[in-house]
């Protein structure tokens, strides 16, 4: 084989190999968005409003699982917490608040374990390196579906509290239970995806 044949021949086998790795490259990256939209029910999306048991909710890169509801009212006051499987196991369960008066807001809550000396209705908390200010309090009554490991209905006490740049603290006891604590943030309507559940 003399140079200029060999030529030809190392240049057609570089053009072959850019040619697999491009398809390949191709192929996976058509596969991935495929995928998330089957897991995702179609290109159907729900209003965080009207979210639903057994609805995927996207929020960031983590796809959660709606696997209970309770929707809460007090007053003129209604509001609704979504209870949320992560299906990655990136991070666990998350809570997803959705209220809309005075003004939309979506709450991204964790659960936080309780400080004795953390006193729920103090004016001030302290907690995870943040200094929380009282917001509000109150009780409302409220209805569960799904599951969520509570009666069906009943009341709900609670205790409010802000920090700056959006970070949340709440206290909480449902019926006749003990306080239990979260921390949230407060999320970008655009953040939450909601995909309705098959066939709704």
């Amino acid at each position: 084989m003399n140079g200029t044949s060999a030529y030809l021949a190392t240049g057609c086998l570089a053009g072959l190999l850019v040619v697999v790795f491009a398809l390949r490259w191709w192929r996976n990256r058509s596969a991935a968005p495929a995928g998330r939209q089957q897991r995702s029910g179609g290109g159907q999306r729900r209003d965080p409003r009207r979210i639903e048991v057994g609805d995927l909710v996207e929020i960031g890169d983590v796809t959660y699982s709606v696997r209970g509801s309770i929707r809460l009212e007090e007053g003129e006051w209604r509001w609704a917490e979504h209870l949320l499987d992560d299906l990655d196991e990136h991070g666990g369960r998350r809570r997803l608040s959705v209220a809309e008066n005075p003004g939309f807001e979506l709450v991204l809550w964790e659960s936080a374990p309780r400080d004795a000396t953390v006193t729920p209705g103090a004016p001030v908390v302290e907690s995870g390196d943040r200094r929380y200010s009282w917001h509000e309090s109150g009780q409302a009554r409220y209805v569960a579906s799904g599951i969520t490991e509570l009666t069906p209905s009943g009341t709900m006490r609670y205790h409010d509290y802000r920090a700056p740049g959006g970070a949340r603290l709440t206290f909480e006891a449902y019926g006749e239970a003990g306080w239990v604590m979260a921390r949230g943030e407060r999320l970008d309507s655009d953040a939450v995806t909601v995909h309705p559940q098959s066939g709704s």
